[in-house]
């Protein structure tokens, strides 16, 4: 029998996930209670104007993708694009991420999460992801074998994101820089042209993984599992 992991995470104060109301005008979309189980959904939190969002669709037909941007200018940027290619595989989605994941993303139902270049915080680490309560919760809405995939060109954040993804958190990770041809957003292409290093981070989500939200569920979610 496979021995479950040793979470410390259980020692850190829990996200409370009861306390966080719904986006306005929130709605869950079609495709999260119709999705078929042998199509995968991925989820990109700070789709910024949705570069990666509506490339990584295009290429992957086969995948659905929710693509989260919480500022207005950078979202309308995002939503006319998308409407003007039509990529029928991508929700683009206007809210606050947290809130959204919590009343929209059913336990066990991620393949894989993007979260690239984010907010580096440098004035506040305890806003950084791997840094938050909510990172635990984002876990509990992962699939056995799921991935986070985190990107900034800030090596400190990168820095403190491995520590905490094997200290605290106990995921397989592997870290290493983001090849210099890549241009999955804008801020990667400006990084990389100014000849700054980038770092990536893929961080799995183990078997046997266990959470103390494994089990919680907005009232409008419905478990596929």
């Amino acid at each position: 029998m496979m021995q479950q992991p040793t979470l410390s995470h259980q020692k850190t104060r829990a996200f409370q996930p009861h306390k966080l109301s719904a986006p306005r005008d929130f709605i869950v979309p079609t495709i999260i209670n119709e999705i078929e189980d042998n199509v995968p959904l991925l989820l990109e939190i700070g789709a910024g104007k949705g570069k990666h969002a509506l490339s990584f669709a295009t290429q992957n037909p086969g995948k659905q993708l929710i693509a989260i941007e919480r500022t207005r200018n950078k979202f309308e940027a995002f939503a006319k694009l998308a409407t003007q290619q039509n990529v029928d595989n991508l929700n683009a989605i206007h809210a606050d991420a947290i809130a959204w994941i919590v009343h929209a993303i059913a336990p066990r139902s991620i393949a894989k999460i993007f979260i690239l270049y984010p907010n580096p915080e440098q004035h506040n680490p305890n806003q950084q992801w791997l840094n938050m309560p909510f990172f635990e919760f984002l876990l509990s809405r992962l699939k056995v074998g799921g991935e986070v995939v985190l990107a900034t060109n800030i090596e400190a954040y990168m820095d403190n994101a491995a520590q905490q993804a094997s200290a605290v958190w106990c995921l397989p990770n592997i870290r290493h820089h983001v090849p210099i041809d890549s241009e999955r957003t804008h801020f990667e292409v400006k990084y990389l042209a100014r000849g700054e290093t980038c770092w990536e981070l893929t961080m799995r989500k183990p078997e046997g993984y266990k959470t103390r939200f494994d089990d919680w569920h907005a009232s409008n979610v419905k478990d596929k599992i």
